[in-house]
């Protein structure tokens, strides 16, 4: 089984909720659940004029190459409610790979590491909780190198038991 890092994100309705119902069903998409950072209230940062998401990263563990993962996780989004809309606009479910294992991915679907996981705090701050010595294979920094280093200001606040 190959380690991989996954971030989850929700900013429509019962965010908390769509989260839950995200780290429940990803066993059916192939992905079996070592560890959960805690969630985060983040201020959106592509389309500002929106609601804010809830956030967390997800250590898992598959034997799916990364594609067919890709696939596995979009088909997820799909039966938990996410539909075509406005790119980086709202969405009850998000679900990017972040890591996988040491692998290096550049296609026009599928970026491994994640392209922008550098770039964003509310991907590098739950990131860090779980795993601040993992190292992005194509820049080799570790997360709390990136975390120290991104020019990302926007808030990432953990959220206390139950509340949203």
């Amino acid at each position: 089984m190959k380690t991989i890092y996954l971030s989850l994100g929700s900013n429509m309705g019962d965010r908390r909720a769509h989260i839950e119902g995200a780290l429940r069903r990803l066993p059916e998409a192939g992905v079996e659940v070592r560890r959960v950072s805690s969630l985060y209230k983040t201020e959106p940062v592509d389309v500002r004029a929106q609601a804010w998401f809830v956030n967390c990263v997800v250590e898992a563990a598959t034997d799916l190459p990364p594609r067919r993962l890709l696939g596995a996780l979009k088909a997820l989004e799909k039966a938990l409610g996410r539909r075509p809309g406005t790119p980086k606009g709202p969405r009850p479910i998000d679900i990017d790979i972040l890591l996988y294992e040491n692998v290096v991915v550049r296609t026009a679907e599928l970026s491994i590491p994640h392209s922008r996981m550098a770039e964003r705090r509310f991907v590098l701050v739950p990131l860090n909780e779980l795993a601040r010595e993992a190292r992005d294979p194509a820049s080799n920094r570790t997360v709390l190198e990136m975390l120290r280093e991104t020019k990302d200001t926007s808030a990432v606040i953990r959220l206390k038991d139950g509340e949203e």
